[in-house]
């Protein structure tokens, strides 16, 4: 009898932690609208959901011109993760974590970059800053700071019309970027620690899917 109630318990204790591992995790994209999201372009006249639409339950991104959705709400720590794909010409996107100040072409924010090629960078926009493998990337003067990914060259993205995966972890001042599995960078002493998640338009079409947050704060 006691082992059975031993038994009992940990089943009990077990779905406990798969309750609370399943409310921990979000949707941040339901396959159906933009729920939760708001998008901005800078160019005057231009509707910026002109360039946003949903497929099958896959968000399609027009590309041009640059501009971003962007979730309603902020995050400080907490696992993301999505799929991209590029629908015919691979070229520039980004994911960008922690973005904050007013909407604007670009805001604030650290980006894990998506441009071909170099995703697993980190981008540095608007002056935040971090370390990387003990070299300090923080410059004042300048708008753009490019963070390199651990395997720069070598190639880690799949073709055109096939699906990658990005798996960000934002811990305090900490952040790692996985790009299909692999860590590509790791930070730490990461100046910005609340904010936006966004999705670039900045190239040639893009399609992102499967996005979700678990919160860890």
């Amino acid at each position: 009898m006691a082992r059975n109630t031993c038994i009992a318990g940990l089943v009990v204790a077990g779905l406990l932690v798969l309750t609370l591992v399943g409310c921990a995790r979000q949707e941040l994209f339901n396959g159906k609208t933009f729920s939760g999201w708001t998008a901005h372009v800078d160019e005057p006249g231009v509707d910026p959901w002109s360039i946003w639409s949903v497929r099958d339950g896959v968000i399609h991104c027009a590309g041009v011109p640059n501009g971003y959705i962007r979730t309603v709400d902020t995050f400080s720590d907490f696992r993301l993760h999505l799929e991209w794909r590029w629908v015919n010409n691979p070229t520039n996107s980004g994911v960008l974590l922690r973005a904050s100040g007013p909407d604007k072409v670009w805001p604030r924010c650290i980006e894990a970059q998506l441009k071909a090629g170099n995703a697993g960078d980190f981008v540095l926009i608007g002056h935040p800053g971090m370390t990387v493998d003990g070299v300090r990337y923080q410059d004042d003067e300048k708008m753009y700071v490019v963070v390199p990914r651990k395997d720069a060259g070598k190639p880690i993205e799949k073709p055109a019309g096939q699906w990658n995966t990005y798996d960000i972890e934002c811990i305090g001042r900490t952040i790692k970027v996985w790009v299909n599995g692999t860590l590509q960078n790791e930070a730490i002493r990461v100046t910005d620690t609340q904010g936006w998640i966004c999705l670039q338009s900045e190239g040639s079409p893009i399609e992102f899917r499967n996005i979700y947050v678990e919160r860890l704060d």
